[in-house]
């Protein structure tokens, strides 16, 4: 699988939200997005939506993936 990067302006951005988190307390995430801006991501070990689905009992119709206005 691939190893996804990010451009200067991406990880930029990243570091901006890192600082956002942190700043409200959640330091956790701020560490990931850390992390995230300077390794980016290694697509080999990426959890597939269907496993998230399967974990977490989300059908395929869940919210979170329908587009707005689609009936």
């Amino acid at each position: 699988m691939a190893h996804l990067i990010f451009d200067d302006d991406e990880q930029q951005q990243l570091r901006a939200s890192a600082r956002e988190r942190t700043a409200v307390g959640e330091s956790l995430l701020a560490f990931a997005l850390q992390q995230i801006a300077a390794e980016g991501i290694d697509l080999s070990t990426a959890t597939p939506y269907a496993a998230v689905q399967a974990r977490h009992g989300l059908g395929d119709t869940d919210a979170a993936r329908t587009t707005p206005g689609a009936a």
